[in-house]
């Protein structure tokens, strides 16, 4: 199904694997221009390749540290010189370390604070007002589903998603009447590196391996198995289209049914 994205300018951050590659790819497929961005260069560099020859109309490179509000102003003004705007913002990066409420630590906050809210914010801001002018634009932010159902061992997230949460509401109301929505899609187990990672964070505290940690947690799942990369970067990408124009201020889980409420 087309989406009607070409022509549309994305920039994706977080795109050089894992979840935010998977949002480009899809927003490549469809004929969406690209920014991408990502703390290593080089692996950016084949990212593009890969982008293009999946169909994107262009897609350019920048090496970005989230932890670096100065990073942040650069991606926002090579991404607008690249591609003449940008019309879509993906905020996405890496988690946080796993641990319980008690093992936090101020130094940690800190660290995490700037790099899930601090810097998203940071670049929003600087893109939103010519969204606000052109009467149109789509923020999307890759959050988790420890933003409705807060995840055990993984305090650190549940503490500073939570800042997103209320962000991204305040903000769907401010800038609604623009034609901007903002949104957040939140994973539950989708089988990326970080996956593996938090199962083996989680053998280790049970003298248990990866491997039976996520067949348990698969057990757990209505749908009995991890999701792909690609079923979500699909939801990321409709909210991104013309599809997505009258949903904004929510959160869309594709997480296989794992959150018990509604």
């Amino acid at each position: 199904m087309e989406l009607g994205l070409r022509g549309k300018r994305a920039l994706v951050m977080g795109a050089s694997k894992g979840l935010g590659r998977a949002i480009a790819e899809a927003l490549a497929a469809d004929g969406a221009s690209l920014a991408i961005s990502g703390r290593d260069a080089e692996r950016l560099a084949p990212v593009c390749e890969a982008l293009k020859a999946k169909g994107a109309a262009a897609a350019h490179a920048f090496a970005a540290d989230v932890g670096r509000g100065e990073d942040m102003d650069a991606l926002a003004k090579g991404a607008v010189a690249a591609l003449g705007g940008i019309d879509i913002l993906v905020l996405n990066h890496g988690g946080p370390p796993a641990g319980t409420a008690t093992d936090v630590t101020e130094e940690a906050l800190e660290t995490w604070f700037r790099r899930i809210v601090l810097s998203p914010v940071r670049l929003a801001n600087l893109l939103l007002p010519a969204m606000r002018a052109q009467k149109h634009g789509r923020i999307i932010a890759v959050g988790s589903t420890g933003m409705v159902q807060p995840l055990p061992n993984l305090a650190l997230s549940n503490i500073l998603r939570a800042n997103i949460v209320g962000w991204a509401k305040t903000l769907a109301d401010e800038v609604g009447p623009d034609g901007v929505t903002v949104n957040i899609v939140a994973p539950g187990a989708i089988m990326t590196d970080r996956s593996v990672e938090l199962a083996g964070a989680a053998a280790s505290k049970t003298n248990s391996t990866p491997e039976k940690v996520i067949a348990d947690r698969e057990k757990t799942i209505p749908m009995r198995r991890y999701g792909s990369p690609e079923e979500f970067g699909r939801a990321a990408a409709f909210l991104a289209s013309d599809g997505g124009s009258y949903i904004t201020g929510t959160i869309l889980r594709v997480d296989g049914g794992v959150v018990r409420g509604f």
